[in-house]
């Protein structure tokens, strides 16, 4: 054992010491300088891929101005296309005081373009966009083995994958450069919002027992005998240019009954209201795309297991429940609340009032813990629908000043001497990236996203390169605090260890812990 000890106590990572604990509970302090970390914030915006916001950014893995250079984009038969097609119904999304339309977005060049170049759409930061497919299947299908040349292909938005802003006009991206931006951080899981959420707290992806004699019956995947693809419908268009792609039946479930795709949590708030005559706190369990109730493990019960304080605050969460869903504001997305389809959580428990907060209207609640240092040991903060950056609902401008506001907060509170703060996405939102994602296991990593470290120990103007992933995050906490390892915190470490030779980062190769 003395030797172990020793041999851990050596591993230059923090992810070496959890797969060499393999699953068992780690009794270990944390390594030289962790313990000066004492609070932890995670801020999880909403689908934006790296090169769509972070090209150019000094020293860091971008195609700069080698637009021309990338790899083209593939029809669905694999042959190049000639040139983007259209983005189906309209760049911006419906309604926008400026559009630009279907036929003003045709015969765009086989590579990536900016909306915001004056030469070209020379549209601001403040655009609203139409939204795009980030699905499951489609976001292997879009990856390709690792080439990214099939995003056109398999979108329902023709040539907006491929759109970019100049990012260098976010307050985040001059937030990036005082401190460490991550620029190989991909999606913890394939696809959409709803399986990167749970990936942040649980590593897995939801299940739906006996699903098939349900009534979630109709929306299982109809897949191909790979199980990465959606089976295609003969009346599907053929290429790219000719329309958005058709299947068989693109599901919330995978045929194994794994929830993948958009499923409502099962209690309120949920866009599936209670069923008449039932506990109006619950969502109707008859609807096709209400989910059960989870028992799997999460990390807000490891964080509880080892009397860590913790909480999840949702923007919005008492206005929708009070009043309901507004848009476009708060445009509020019950599947981005993790926790409310947990059964430990469920309404009228304990669990429920102290871990699940009201982070306020555009965060003023969230905002007054910052301020007066009342923060738990562990802070993840969800910003409401219009101030997000997810296309169709949020324009980037907005969500990038909430954040950046939330950033000067943060480092005026009392407890920032000690604190470590992660913004990062959920996941690309179906828009293109160069960089190939590493073969993980069955659920990702997906496509990349960028990520944040901020703090009094952050390296400042440093971009760190290390393979990471949304578990990373997970992987830092379950060091920090002393916790039992998740499995697929576990699982996904020795994936990425088995694919890269490397182990998966921890987030610590942006920190200077002495």
């Amino acid at each position: 054992m003395a030797h172990l000890t020793r041999t851990l106590l050596r591993s230059t990572t923090l992810t070496a010491l959890l797969v060499a604990m393999m699953g068992a509970r780690s009794s270990q302090a944390a390594p030289a300088g962790m313990e000066q970390i004492e609070t932890v914030v995670v801020i999880f915006a909403e689908n934006r891929s790296f090169d769509n916001l972070y090209n150019g950014f000094p020293g860091a893995d971008t195609y700069g101005d080698r637009a021309a250079q990338v790899l083209p984009q593939r029809d669905r038969d694999g042959s190049v296309l000639r040139e983007l097609p259209p983005v189906w119904g309209g760049l911006t999304a419906r309604g926008a005081a400026d559009p630009i339309t279907q036929a003003m977005s045709a015969h765009l060049p086989n590579q990536p373009f900016r909306i915001d170049d004056p030469q070209g759409f020379n549209r601001p930061l403040s655009t609203l966009t139409q939204d795009l497919w980030h699905r499951f299947y489609q976001n292997q299908m879009q990856i390709n083995g690792g080439r990214n040349d099939m995003f056109v292909a398999w979108a329902d938005s023709g040539a907006l994958p491929m759109s970019t802003w100049d990012g260098s006009h976010m307050e985040m991206w001059q937030i990036a450069r005082r401190y460490t931006l991550a620029d190989h951080f991909f999606m913890g899981a394939f696809g959409g919002s709803f399986l990167n959420h749970q990936w942040l707290a649980c590593a897995c992806a939801p299940f739906y027992p006996q699903a098939d004699t349900s009534p979630a019956q109709p929306v299982i995947s109809a897949v191909s005998p790979s199980g990465t693809a959606l089976r295609v419908a003969a009346d599907s268009p053929r290429s790219a240019l000719e329309g958005i792609p058709k299947f068989v039946r693109d599901g919330n479930l995978t045929p194994d009954f794994h929830a993948v795709n958009t499923m409502q949590p099962p209690y309120q708030p949920s866009a599936n209201p209670a069923a008449p005559g039932q506990d109006p706190r619950y969502a109707d369990p008859a609807r096709a795309t209400t989910l059960p109730a989870q028992i799997t493990p999460t990390i807000g019960d490891r964080l509880s297991e080892r009397a860590i304080t913790w909480a999840w605050y949702a923007g919005a969460w008492n206005e929708v429940l009070e009043h309901g869903n507004h848009y476009p504001a708060p445009a509020f997305q019950y599947h981005h609340q993790p926790y409310n389809y947990y059964a430990a959580y469920a309404p009228g428990t304990p669990a429920r009032a102290e871990h699940l907060r009201d982070g306020g209207l555009a965060g003023t609640r969230f905002i007054a813990a910052i301020d007066h240092g009342q923060l738990p040991q562990v802070s993840f903060y969800k910003p409401q629908g219009n101030l997000n950056e997810h296309s169709g609902n949020a324009d980037i401008q907005s969500g990038d000043h909430h954040i950046a506001d939330l950033i000067a907060h943060l480092e005026k509170s009392p407890q920032w001497p000690h604190m470590l703060v992660i913004v990062t996405y959920d996941e690309n939102g179906g828009l293109w990236d160069h960089v190939a994602p590493p073969r993980g296991d069955r659920w990702g990593p997906g496509s990349r996203i960028p990520a944040i470290i901020i703090s009094p120990y952050a390296r400042r103007g440093y971009v760190d390169h290390t393979v990471q992933d949304t578990t990373s995050i997970l992987l830092f906490l379950t060091t920090r605090f002393g916790l039992r390892p998740l499995d697929g915190v576990t699982a996904r470490a020795h994936a990425i260890q088995a694919a890269t030779g490397q182990p998966l980062g921890d987030l610590t190769g942006a920190l200077d812990l002495k």
